[in-house]
């Protein structure tokens, strides 16, 4: 038996096939009792086992039990070790995809699909579920997609998205999911279908069908979704209701309007930043150019010493490179997330394996080669002590920051003091751009400058997660006609030898409280800013950071003196019905 979230129930409209697949699925339904009900207790979750290789989550809030799929769907962790809360979420313990444990209905991306939900009721002092084998196993815990009956027939511009990342598939997924059955136009810069761009840099993927979320072909057959890829915007006229594509200046009307054109990768201004093998990473391509020029016996040289940069270092460091120095102008990498701690102890860790730092240098220019003067050979800084050091270089990566993708928006008409200097986009609570709320725009991602959930403090993140959550929000505002405060705290991870969990705000603290060891990389640590903890992060110590950011949207994080006291934040109830936490 499948169970629909009450948004869908007075919206969905099934085709025939779909249908029959639901009957099918009800005649293959079997009920087996899985566990003692005393074996259950008020908060816990649990995963039992549902005939031969099937598993299932059971979750036990006051005397409901209910039963889901056991594993995320976003990359398999087992949900049993994440986080349950009074208000029926289950955080997965790794990368912060939050589910409905009621109806496996998606609460937060990274999610890309909704999980399977089961009937559970008990009898005789057992648990009994009732389920499709088949939708038990770890190869199909993925709900599909609820179908629209209308949703490709529909007439009229819809929904258009600026952009093909991660806030656009989750604006579609999130449309479709709360009943939107208009027409969806994608036009995407890219010449793929939306990927999981973290895999760009953790694991220098190199092919575009890996990476893709979704197919352009499934996007138009289970989404209606019109994907229009390569496709440079140039302009957007909010009067006309109107986006200017391409050389020819064809004009695609909208109903509503999504931007979400990310970011480009920066290049420092310097002498040499265009030779050929001077490299940047943001797409699929570039990600190619760097795996070709990365063979063993190379020289690498890395300039920016924080996130994109140190993936990318973890990504290769098994190549048999010839060396591999990073540059950096903070005296750790990572200092200003992670702070001087933090940042010592992977900058010892990363030593370790053989990698050379340059911390506070500048970089004065990059030099061609003699023997091929259209590429790099080498790399001059300036050392902390005012000397001059050259490195010398097969390959030159620049992570040093990204800029938003909004110079079309300087000369579209509507926007003139919209786009700030930086080329953020201001949006409000709601995410939609500041001066153009009655005009059904909104802004979302890399590009938004939004207010931060608790203090209103206005701040442009460029994590994937939080760009996947924007488009979250502005999916379901839109599909249901009623605004949606955006309140997500913002997570990410990196790969840094151990998985590297973050979540929180924490530009400006002015305390760390450390519980842990730093040297083995196994961790808590929490920023303090004016004695309130605003961001935490984690090594080999899940599912903390997600038992954090929970705390962090509940307002029930303790305070510095508790935490200095020894307070464990995973002893913290928020899962109980008798909780009744006080939402922030």
């Amino acid at each position: 038996m499948l169970f629909f979230s009450r948004h869908h129930l007075p919206r969905l409209l099934y085709r025939t096939t779909t249908t029959t697949t639901l009957t099918l699925r009800k005649m293959s339904l079997k009920t087996i009792a899985v566990l003692d009900e005393s074996d259950l207790k008020d908060g816990e979750m649990k995963q039992v086992d549902f005939e031969g290789e099937g598993k299932v989550l059971l979750s036990r809030l006051g005397d409901k039990i209910h039963a889901t799929s056991a594993f995320c769907t976003h990359y398999g962790a087992p949900l049993a070790k994440g986080v349950l809360t009074a208000d029926a979420r289950v955080v997965c313990p790794w990368h912060g995809a939050c589910f409905n444990v009621c109806t496996g209905d998606i609460e937060d991306a990274p999610a890309p699909s909704s999980l399977h939900s089961f009937k559970a009721h008990v009898e005789g002092g057992k648990i009994l579920v009732t389920a499709n084998p088949n939708d038990t196993l770890k190869s199909n815990f993925s709900r599909q997609p609820k179908l629209l009956a209308t949703h490709a027939e529909k007439q009229g511009p819809g929904v258009v998205v600026v952009g093909g990342g991660s806030a656009a598939f989750h604006t579609v997924e999130s449309l479709r999911e709360h009943g939107y059955n208009g027409a969806i136009t994608v036009l995407s810069k890219e010449p793929y279908a939306p990927i999981d761009r973290t895999k760009l840099s953790k694991a220098l993927v190199t092919d575009a069908s890996k990476l893709e979320w979704r197919p352009a072909a499934e996007l138009q057959a289970k989404y209606g979704v019109a994907l229009r890829t390569s496709i440079e915007v140039t302009s957007v006229d909010v009067e006309k209701k109107t986006v200017s594509i391409g050389a020819t200046g064809e004009s695609v009307p909208y109903e509503t309007l999504v931007l979400a054109t990310g970011g480009f990768a920066r290049k420092l201004p310097i002498d040499g930043s265009g030779l050929e093998n001077v490299f940047t990473l943001r797409g699929v391509d570039d990600a190619k150019k760097i795996d070709a020029a990365l063979t063993e016996g190379k020289k690498l040289v890395v300039i920016g010493s924080s996130f994109i940069s140190m993936e990318l270092v973890v990504a290769v460091q098994k190549r048999n490179l010839a060396s591999i120095d990073v540059i950096g102008l903070e005296e750790f990498p990572f200092e200003l997330v992670l702070g001087k701690q933090v940042g010592a102890a992977l900058k010892k860790f990363h030593e370790s394996k053989g990698i050379k730092f340059h911390m506070q240098s500048k970089v004065k220019g990059i030099k061609p080669s003699q023997s091929s003067p259209s590429k790099a050979g080498s790399v001059t800084i300036t050392l902390p002590s005012g000397e001059d050091l050259t490195l010398e270089a097969d390959a030159v990566i620049m992570g040093v920051g990204m800029a938003p993708a909004t110079e079309f928006l300087k000369k579209s008409k509507g926007f003139e003091n919209v786009v700030d200097r930086t080329g953020a986009v201001t949006v409000d609570e709601f995410l939609r751009v500041k001066g153009l709320e009655d005009k059904n725009v909104f802004a979302v991602g890399d590009i938004a400058l939004y207010p931060q959930p608790g203090t209103g403090e206005l701040r442009r993140i460029e994590h994937w997660n939080v760009a996947g959550n924007h488009g979250r929000a502005v999916g379901k505002t839109i599909a249901e006609g009623k605004g949606q405060p955006f309140v997500k705290v913002p997570v990410f991870w990196s790969a840094q030898g151990q998985q590297l969990r973050y979540c929180g705000v924490g530009a400006g603290f002015d305390d760390v409280i450390v519980d842990g060891n730093l040297d083995e990389l196994k961790f808590i640590v929490y920023y303090v800013k004016q004695d309130k903890v605003i961001a935490v992060a984690s090594m080999q110590r899940d599912p903390a950071v997600s038992k954090a950011s929970e705390l962090l949207r509940l307002g029930l994080m303790p305070s510095p003196s508790e935490l200095r006291a020894g307070k464990d934040i995973l002893s913290v109830d928020i899962q109980t019905v008798s909780a009744k936490p006080k939402v922030a």
